[in-house]
């Protein structure tokens, strides 16, 4: 599942490249389903980085990865 996750992610990532940003994969917890990301870039510390979060980048994975509850930034 973390293969698939990681998939997803790379699937995303030119978006935020565009806009300066980048997502970078921490880890996956399998018993609770919480995937964990590191924002960078333009995308760290900005205002809107919890809208692309849960709109953008959870809500992406959540729809190819079964089994993801969540996606958190650490």
């Amino acid at each position: 599942m973390e293969e698939q996750v990681k998939a997803a992610l790379n699937n995303i990532r030119p978006m935020l490249q565009r806009d300066g940003g980048d997502v970078e994969f921490v880890g996956f917890d399998a018993q609770t389903g919480v995937v964990s990301v590191r924002l960078k870039g333009a995308c760290h510390g900005c205002p809107m980085s919890q809208m692309t979060l849960k709109a953008g980048i959870e809500r992406y994975i959540k729809a190819e990865v079964p089994g993801v509850t969540a996606v958190e930034s650490v």
